[in-house]
């Protein structure tokens, strides 16, 4: 599970990168009831925050990169972001943003990994990462696919310190990696590493990729509304055994997300 003590290598904060600020802001306002908040004056609408219960759970930006595909990036809470600079090239990746600082909230930086898969971390000052997490209308899990399963457990167990632990899939669909920040319980583990072959990952061209798990009350409708306002469903709703009811999606610009009913108890 995620909480908002934010340990090491753990993700504290995602922001979705649109090429329609206010479409977006719409769509996930009807899926996940969240609430958008400009951060521009007079109410510009390029970029800001979602709360959902008055609480932040994400951030929202205009997509700027020529050649960017609209999609979440998910930050990794970490103790010194230089540090984890020289750790990702040491370890094949490269870097996207050098660390920078935001002011008193903290420091930030993006990077590849070995084979372009974007991921980013945030150092805290002021703001240790989002309020809400791990309750309806927020994060609750993380996962990467990636053509190279081991190679990635490799990477970011060198530069984020998770360890991993791995489980087959029922009906042979393959070895699913769990991942946990370093020094934490099993009942810390955030999210997964699933190896899918490079055909598969046609959104981003071959590249491994990232993603969010929401959580919400109930996955059927929230696929329901996912189709009405113009996103649409990549696999599901579909019930996990000991996980939940749950379907991947994708917002009218073609940002990937997952939406989790999670299983009693």
């Amino acid at each position: 599970m995620i909480t908002t003590d934010f340990a090491p290598g753990s993700p504290c904060w995602l922001d979705l990168g649109s090429p329609d600020v206010r479409a977006a802001a719409a769509f996930y306002g009807s899926v996940l009831g969240w609430d958008y908040e400009s951060m521009g004056d007079g109410g510009d609408m390029e970029g800001g925050m979602f709360r959902k219960d008055g609480k932040i759970v994400a951030g929202l930006g205009k997509l700027t990169e020529e050649g960017a595909r609209s999609a979440w990036m998910i930050y990794f809470s970490v103790a010194d972001a230089d540090a984890t600079t020289q750790a990702v090239r040491d370890g094949g990746g490269s870097v996207r943003v050098e660390p920078r600082d935001l002011g008193e909230w903290g420091r930030m930086a993006q990077y590849s990994d070995p084979l372009g898969g974007q991921f980013a971390v945030w150092q805290p000052g002021t703001t240790k990462g989002v309020e809400l997490v791990d309750e309806p209308g927020s994060m609750s899990w993380t996962e990467l696919y990636t053509s190279d399963a081991a190679g990635a457990k490799e990477f970011y167990g060198g530069v984020l310190g998770w360890r991993f632990s791995d489980m087959e899939l029922p009906g042979g669909g393959g070895t699913y990696s769990l991942i946990t920040p370093a020094g934490q319980p099993d009942e810390r583990m955030h999210g997964g590493v699933m190896e899918l072959p490079r055909e598969n990952l046609g959104l981003a061209n071959g590249r491994p990729y990232w993603h969010p798990v929401f959580n919400v009350e109930d996955c059927d409708a929230a696929v329901a509304a996912v189709t009405r306002n113009g996103g649409t469903v990549q696999m599901g709703p579909e019930d996990a055994e000991g996980v939940g009811r749950l379907a991947v999606c994708l917002d009218p610009a073609n940002a990937d997300f997952v939406v989790l009913t999670p299983a009693e108890g």
